[in-house]
This record gives structure tokens, sequence and C-alpha cells, in this order.
């Protein structure tokens, strides 16, 4: 305890830098703005913020785009209150009880109930990756090569086996990513392979306009096929719930920050799932379940606090690990590796500074976010009005800018455009892009790991099950596998992720 005290006291003073305090709260303001505004989504925002931050510190990069993606979770309450639009898809259940909350005179409550209980469950998420950093570190004291590669396969492995849909197709969309990743100039040989001689290609495919191609203009695309309704305008009375609500809501917010925190360490898991799972629970337990769908109030305070929870803890396997469990940690995953930091245990012990700079400013950005999000319910609401055509073209100017300005080459733009197509046919075919895109960032980590181990051991694919680690590691992964081909197994899986 007195350690964590100690570290966190080194991290608040990172934090309140004036740089970094001012990078978490523009990155609050972003993610709230992201919540509000539907279309837009926390994956898109960071794919097509990337390439603002080369210019930044690593420390500021970091704590804006961490704000942006728990910033998002808040905002995407607002208008699913308001408006019966879920800015962000974790929002969706929330729509169904805070919108019938919002039509019988209670919006204010519903929204002072989900910003409290999201500040509420925001803190205790970043409290429980503070608790668990202390064995992590001696774990990560313990990692070597083999140990490494081990970690990236299970990584990859475990990315099979939580996408939606097919696993022929997510094990298809692993391998493209792991090709991608390994186009350009080989780093022990010197030469050039799958370039097809093309030359802008020997320094490998960018990160940033796979991303912003993959997420931000297939996302692009996808919303301008919609045609989703505005919904009425509630008008806002007074912002406090009343005792009897207060007493129903604080239980519900502590089911749900308690599932979150679960939920979000598990690969796959993150606030949708920890949304979903909480509002199930809520509806499960409750003496009256028919009041749920007219306006129950825990259905709005525990998916409200889970997907915060679920948002806050699903950094451990990022920071701790180098394992993405969602898409966007992917990207935050990939922002890492752009700015020179390696993902994986060792950045707890290399670069403290980060990791305990970043988790000091989940505390601060959280309460950044109930300061800004109560008083500018009205100004969000206003956005709602802004025509898609003209939002998404702004979205589309901004991309092409963005991509331009790293290496001020167009074959990046053309790149982004290829992406941008394929991101928009994936979900057409019943493929994901987040395991592309995990198999595109650890291909050259997995194969630089790869090769030192072979190095190590002058050749011998023994070091992999000498190791414990890395035995216990791929022995899990194979586990994972033989599990995904039993029938009964590959039935729940699919039932599991069938759309309500």
């Amino acid at each position: 305890m007195t350690e964590m005290i100690a570290n966190l006291a080194f991290g608040f003073g990172i934090a309140l830098s004036g740089q970094n305090l001012l990078f978490c709260f523009l990155g609050a303001l972003l993610g709230t703005l992201v919540g509000v505004l539907p279309g837009l989504g926390p994956v898109a925002t960071i794919a097509m913020l990337l390439p603002i931050t080369f210019t930044l510190p690593p420390i500021a990069a970091l704590i804006m785009l961490a704000g942006l993606y728990y910033g998002a979770q808040y905002g995407g309450s607002t208008t699913a209150i308001l408006v019966n639009i879920p800015g962000e898809s974790s929002s969706v259940v929330t729509c169904i009880d805070g919108h019938q909350m919002a039509r019988k005179g209670r919006a204010g409550a519903a929204l002072t109930i989900a910003a409290l209980g999201s500040f509420f469950a925001g803190c205790v998420g970043t409290l429980v990756i503070a608790a668990f950093s202390g064995p992590l570190v001696k774990v990560a004291e313990t990692f070597r090569s083999p140990d490494y590669f081990a970690l990236m396969v299970f990584g990859l492995v475990a990315a099979v086996v939580l996408a939606q849909g097919s696993v022929v197709r997510a094990i298809a969309m692993v391998a493209l990513g792991l090709f991608l990743g390994l186009v350009g100039t080989d780093g022990g040989t010197g030469q050039t392979r799958y370039t097809f001689d093309i030359a802008a290609l020997s320094d490998g495919i960018g990160f940033v306009p796979v991303a912003m191609g993959l997420f931000g203009i297939a996302e692009i695309v996808r919303n301008l096929e919609k045609h989703a309704g505005r919904g009425d305008r509630q008008p806002l009375t007074s912002f406090w719930p009343t005792r009897e609500e207060t007493r129903s809501a604080i239980p519900a917010v502590l089911r749900g920050t308690g599932l979150g925190a679960i939920l979000g360490v598990l690969p796959g898991g993150g606030a949708l799932v920890a949304a979903f799972a909480s509002y199930v629970l809520e509806k499960k337990i409750a003496k009256d379940p028919s009041r749920f769908g007219q306006g129950a109030v825990e259905g709005v305070a525990g998916p409200e606090s889970a997907n915060n929870a679920g948002a806050q803890t699903s950094f451990i396997p990022l920071l701790a690990l180098g394992i993405p469990p969602n898409a966007v940690m992917a990207l935050m995953l990939g922002a890492m590796t752009i700015h020179g930091i390696v993902p994986g245990p060792k950045v707890m012990v290399e670069r403290p500074d980060l990791f305990w700079g970043m988790i000091a400013s989940m505390f601060i950005g959280n309460l950044m976010l109930v300061i800004i999000n109560l008083p500018l319910v009205r100004i969000w609401v206003l956005l709602l009005s802004i025509p898609y055509r003209w939002l998404y073209a702004i979205i589309l100017v901004f991309c092409c800018i963005g991509v331009y300005s790293v290496n001020s080459s167009a074959t990046d733009i053309v790149i982004m455009a290829v992406f941008g197509v394929i991101g928009y046919l994936l979900p057409k075919i019943g493929c994901e892009a987040a395991p592309l895109i995990l198999g595109f960032i650890l291909a050259p980590m997995l194969e630089d790991n790869f090769r030192r181990s072979l190095v190590l051991s002058r050749g011998d694919w023994i070091i992999f099950l000498e190791r414990p680690i890395s035995a216990g590691l791929l022995a899990t992964s194979v586990l994972l596998v033989l599990v995904m081909v039993l029938p009964s197994i590959r039935k729940t899986r699919e039932v599991a992720f069938q759309d309500d």
C-alpha cells in the first residue's frame, strides 16, 4: 500500500504539469464530443488524431488519447438519454431506460446519475490498475525474448477466439495483418520483401494510414449509409435525483463497477461487453423486472458505471502485457510503438514516468469529465443539429491532411483510401478489422523476438519450451485453438456473438 501511494504521488507530480494537464483536458473534452456525436467513436477518432501526437511528448500524447477513450464513455450517455441516439456503442444500453426517464421529465436526474456513477467507476478502475502494477512489475523482470514471443502468439490467438463470426475468417485477418506488418526492408538481411518493386513501400506500410483507413474512412462511409433519426429533444428540469432514485442507483453503481472492472481486464472485454452484462444482471436480480424499459434508474446507473470501469481496466493488459483487449487499445498500442515505446511488462520498469503519469491522469481526467459534462449538456444537444454531410466532409479532409503531414507522402493517402475500402467491405463479408490491426502491429515485434530467441539458442527451437513462462503461454495458446475446434464450444461462441 505504501509503495502504491508513493508511486501515485510520483504519477501526480507528472500528470499535474502544465502541459500534461492541458492535454488531459483536451482528451476529456474531445472524448465527450466524440461520445456525443453519433457516428463518430473513439476508434475512428484516435486513428485520425495519431498524426497530431507525433509532435507531442509520448506522455502527453498517450494521456490525451486515453482521455479521449474514457471521455467517450461519458459523452455517449448524454445523447442516449436526451434524444435516444447512442453517441458511443457502449451507450446503446443506456438508451433503453435513460431515454424513458427523459420522456418522464427525469433527464437531469438520469444525466447526473450517469455522470457521478461513471466518475466513481472510473476512479475505482484506475485504483485497480494501480493495485495490479506491483505484482506485474515482478513478473516483468523475468521476461526474456522467448517469453515475449510466446506472449504475442497468445495475444494473436486470443484475438481469434474473441473475434465475432467465423474462426477461419478471424485467423485470415490475423494472417493478413502479419503479412502487411512484414512488408518493407528485412531488418536481418537488409533486403526488401513483399514490396512488389514499389519504392514507397521499402520502409514498410505506415500504421497511421492503415488505422485511419480501416477505422476512420470506413466508419464515415458506413455512417453515410445510415439514416438515423434525430429524436425529440426533451426539456431539462432538475439535475438532481430523488432520494428513492439515489437509493436504487447506489447498489447498481457498485455492482456495475465491480463487473466492469473484471470484464475490462479480460481480452475481448471492455466497455461494450461490461455495459450489456451489467444491464442483464440488474434485470435478473430486480424484484420487478417489468420496470426495465420503462425508465428504471438501475438500467442507467449499472451500465454507465460498468462501461467506464471497463474502459479504465482495459488499460491493464495493454500497459502490463502489451496485449490490447479491444480495437481502441490496439490503436493505443500503435501510438506507443510510434513513439518508440516497446509495449509489454517492461514499460512499468523502464518508463515509470509514463506508466504512473497515465494512471494519475485518469483520476484527474475523470474529475474533469464530471465538471465538463453537466454544464455543457445543452451545447452538446445543439451539436446534434449539424448535418451529417457537413460533419463527415470535414472529417475526411482532416484525415487526408493528417496522413499527408506524417511523411509528406501522397502514397500514404492512397494507402489510406485502399484500407478505407477494405475496412468498409470487411463487415460485409463477416470479418473484423481488429484482428488485422493487431497482427499488423505485432508482426515486427513478433519477428524480432523470434529471431533473437533463435540467436540466443543457436537455432534450437527448444528454447521456447525450456522457459516456464513461454512454455505456459504457448501451451495455453494451443489449448485455446483446440477448444475452438470443439463443436459444442464453437456453437456456444457463435450464439454469444449473435446480435440481439
